[in-house]
């Protein structure tokens, strides 16, 4: 949720950033003429309502034809204070609604524009050559026995799978290395829930445009996550915190119904319904953020070279960001199957965002409580496989596995079973 003082000191920041996203600027006036209007009705109400507990000294001294003369005029006024009440309630909840559905504003440097308007920062590696024709990640699977997508499909339908033998091998040893390397870095490890109730996932913004996306149980009012991002950024709903940054790495499956995606990537793992993820997700003061974001980020591009990975960093577009995120760079990994680069990780700056929502604050140099910032960055994903196979893969179907997960995996090589 945007800070309404600061969008009274400066409304054509909203405005630019709204022009960014491809979004609508009118809901800037509308937001100004609903906080004018809630902020008189306000000053009505509380106007009243002292004149009302003034009166009510004057009646308490009446008597006779008076006293019943004040009684009436005080009749009235509770009339009026209750009516000032009500508009002012009314007015609060149209803003709140209003508000609930513009999205963060974008942080100064973001690329304006649509999905494929983001900027390429950096290349990082080589992309593979092959003297042989490159297997994709659900041949090699299939190969080594790694992916059965098949009776995933058999058992729950399309877009579900099966990791098997060194398929869940691969991804155990993938997830502990992540862990081991935020835990490292000073992270507390987390398993969080992943069904939270409708107050954490609206807090998050994820019931706004992206709703359709998320299974929710209808019988319990309660939501499966499609990131730990969710109930990490929940943790401190209500709490005023302090000893900022803090910063949570979680390991957690992830439900995505991925509604509107039909026929994009539907063979093998890339896009699919359930999947484990080791997210990072920090809490620090709103002028730290911008450079907490680049940490994770540089976070996110170790793990990257851990695992030998060629890919690039792009700066996401303003208008295929997310409701939360005043920003967000993406790793893109090469996949050789494909000839192009693929997302595998994501770093987000919410700014103060998600924390208005959910209330989580901290005390500033003068004592008063204001929002942190929260952001978040996948550190490793079970789609990691898929560029882990594909660009260790050798000409017998036999891939080679990265010297940093051979401890965790037990074995420099996956053989195929078949």
């Amino acid at each position: 949720m945007i800070d309404l003082r600061a969008l009274r000191e400066d409304p054509e920041r909203l405005r630019a950033s709204q022009r960014a996203r491809g979004e609508d600027e009118a809901v800037v006036d509308r937001l100004i003429d609903l906080d004018e209007r809630r902020r008189a009705a306000l000053s009505q109400f509380e106007k009243l309502r002292a004149e009302q507990k003034s009166f009510g000294k004057s009646v308490s001294k009446a008597k006779g034809e008076e006293r019943q003369a004040l009684l009436e005029r005080a009749k009235e006024l509770a009339r009026q204070v209750k009516e000032a009440e009500a508009e002012a309630d009314r007015l609060q909840e149209e803003l709140n609604e209003v508000l609930r559905g513009v999205p963060n504003i974008i942080e100064e440097g973001a690329p304006p524009g649509g999905e494929q308007d983001f900027v390429v920062l950096e290349h990082v590696g080589e992309p593979p050559t092959f003297d042989f024709e490159p297997r994709d990640h659900l041949e090699l699977g299939e190969l080594l026995g790694a992916i059965d997508t098949e009776r995933g499909a058999k058992v729950s339908g399309a877009r579900f799978y099966y990791l098997t033998g060194v398929g869940a091998r691969l991804q155990l040893a993938l997830l502990n290395l992540a862990m081991e390397q935020a835990i490292e870095a000073g992270f507390f490890p987390m398993y969080p829930p992943v069904l939270v109730k409708p107050e954490a996932m609206e807090g998050t913004g994820f019931l706004g445009a992206h709703a359709s996306e998320v299974y929710r149980l209808e019988a319990d009012d309660l939501y499966l996550v499609g990131t730990s991002e969710v109930p990490l950024a929940a943790y401190h709903m209500n709490e005023i915190i302090d000893d900022l940054p803090r910063r949570y790495v979680a390991w957690s499956s992830c439900f995505r119904r991925e509604a509107g995606s039909y026929g994009k990537d539907t063979r093998g793992i890339i896009r699919v319904h359930q999947f484990d993820k080791v997210e990072m997700f920090s809490y620090c003061t709103l002028e730290d953020s911008h450079a907490e974001h680049l940490r994770l980020l540089e976070w996110e591009k170790q793990m990257l070279a851990k695992v030998e990975l060629p890919y690039r960093v792009i700066d996401v577009a303003a208008g295929d960001l997310g409701a939360s995120a005043a920003r967000k760079y993406d790793c893109e990994a090469w996949l050789p199957s494909q000839n192009t680069y693929r997302e595998v990780t994501s770093t987000s700056n919410c700014t103060d965002f998600q924390a208005r929502r959910l209330a989580v604050r901290h005390r500033g140099e003068d004592g008063k409580p204001r929002p942190v910032a929260t952001l978040n960055g996948t550190l490793a994903t079970t789609r990691w496989i898929v560029a882990i196979l594909e660009n260790h893969q050798q000409a017998d179907g036999s891939v080679r596995v990265p010297k940093a997960l051979q401890r965790h995996l037990g074995l420099e090589v996956l053989e195929p079973v078949r």
